[in-house]
């Protein structure tokens, strides 16, 4: 977690209940972890699929190991 949203939240906890200020802050804080899951979601998808086991032969049947 980035320090930028680590302040987002100790901020967001310090506005008085059902203030402007308060809703704004929450509103930013949502903001900015939605953008994080969906830029957490780019990456995992750029990742290649993991190669499947081989299914005949002596080797590589078990266990699908990758230095």
């Amino acid at each position: 977690m980035d320090l930028a949203n680590t302040a987002l939240v100790n901020n967001a906890g310090s506005g008085s209940p059902g203030s402007v200020q308060s809703s704004a802050q929450m509103m930013v804080l949502k903001k900015a972890i939605n953008l994080q899951a969906q830029g957490v979601m780019e990456l995992l998808n750029t990742l290649p699929p993991q190669p499947q086991l081989a299914s005949s032969g002596h080797l590589g049947t078990r266990l699908n190991a990758y230095a």
